[in-house]
């Protein structure tokens, strides 16, 4: 944040002057309207002698342990869940050409489970004791790994969506599609997408309530 901006922000308030006021004066100015509202936002909007600053959100190390379980958990879980569907399709649609298939699907299957059973309910418990934090101090929803591993997330899942579509697209191209393959598409595409769509979600109701 440009110290200059913070500081006109607060001289500005200081002296009464509409926050909307503030804000067209500095968007005439050439500021964009993200930076504008960043800096308004540093202050909290109560009435006071002076601008009363919000508190910050500080990083600990506790924060960034239980966020990096959440996500870390949460893509094990998806991993997981996508190789099982996958291992299920292998298994009532089987490849005539490839005899040793089903031989190693049951392994594959015990482990995916096995890794399905412990990953998602320590994404559960992360997200909800994660959410119980920001209950209690709603200043935590700007939280530094909060943020970067949400939109990490939304990139991950982005790449997954482009890329299932551009194989789906090459292989009808090349008149490839099978029923199997169609299936494992889908199932990357309901992933990835519900990954997407719901963190998404989470980040546009931050900005709301923010």
């Amino acid at each position: 944040m440009n110290a200059e901006l913070v500081e006109f922000a607060r001289q500005a308030l200081s002296r009464g002057t509409p926050r909307s006021e503030i804000r067209d004066v500095l968007l005439r100015a050439g500021w964009t309207s993200t930076d504008s509202d960043k800096a308004l936002a540093l202050f909290a909007d109560v009435e006071f002698a002076i601008p009363v600053p919000r508190p910050k959100p500080q990083l600990e190390a506790k924060e960034a342990f239980t966020y990096g379980v959440q996500f870390l958990a949460l893509y094990d879980s998806a991993f997981s869940l996508g190789a099982l569907l996958f291992n299920f399709i292998e298994r009532a649609l089987p490849d005539g050409l490839n005899t040793w298939e089903q031989t190693r699907l049951g392994d594959e299957i015990r482990w995916n489970v096995a890794s399905l059973i412990i990953a998602f309910p320590l994404f559960l418990f992360a997200y909800w004791h994660n959410n119980r934090a920001i209950a209690r101090d709603p200043t935590k929803r700007k939280s530094k790994p909060r943020r970067g591993l949400t939109y990490l997330t939304l990139f991950v899942a982005t790449i997954c969506l482009v890329g299932d579509l551009v194989e789906l697209v090459y292989s009808a191209l090349g008149g490839e599609l099978t029923e199997r393959f169609v299936l494992k598409v889908l199932v990357v595409a309901v992933i990835a997408g519900g990954t997407f769509g719901f963190f998404l979600w989470d980040m546009r109701k931050d900005e709301e309530e923010t």
